[in-house]
């Protein structure tokens, strides 16, 4: 049983999509550009849990570095499904995105999330994450918040330009 999720707009590919923040530039999104951007995680198929989560407590042993994640668009190095949704986003876009078990999700031979990301920043959103995704008993599709922060175009020369 997967379930469906009306306000969101089905793609080709399998994911599926809602832009709180359509963003604003031109920039199109090419295959070996970097996209730095900030996420959240939730196990939405398993009463959306998070794995990865922003905003909450603040002060002491709380308190998060802010640190974006980075990659860069055609390298593999992020879930298939968020890398298709970060192809069409501008700076400034927050979407979220549905990414449905399978192979726009996580793969299942790396449980550390070290090869493909975003990897949770804590133990216990690892944890949480990989409950579900070791579970074929539940609905393992993820919902994924993410902003882009800027777009850094190639340069040609195997480094960016920062945008």
């Amino acid at each position: 049983f997967v379930q469906k999720y009306g306000d969101f707009e089905l793609t080709d590919e399998g994911w599926s999509y809602k832009d709180v923040n359509p963003g604003s530039g031109n920039i199109k999104i090419e295959d070996g550009d970097r996209v730095v951007f900030d996420w959240s995680g939730y196990t939405i198929g398993y009463f959306g849990r998070p794995f990865e989560a922003k905003g909450g407590p603040q002060g002491g042993a709380f308190d998060k570095d802010l640190d974006y994640q980075r990659t860069v668009v055609g390298s593999g190095s992020v879930v298939k499904g968020l890398e298709c949704a970060l192809r069409s986003m501008k700076p400034g876009g927050i979407r979220q995105v549905v990414v449905p078990y399978g192979p726009l999700s996580y793969p299942p031979n790396n449980l550390e999330h070290n090869i493909v990301g975003p990897k949770p920043t804590t133990f216990s959103g690892q944890r949480a994450l990989n409950f579900v995704l070791e579970n074929p008993r539940v609905d393992r599709t993820l919902l994924f918040n993410v902003k882009v922060i800027r777009i850094d175009k190639k340069d040609g020369k195997g480094g960016f330009v920062r945008g």
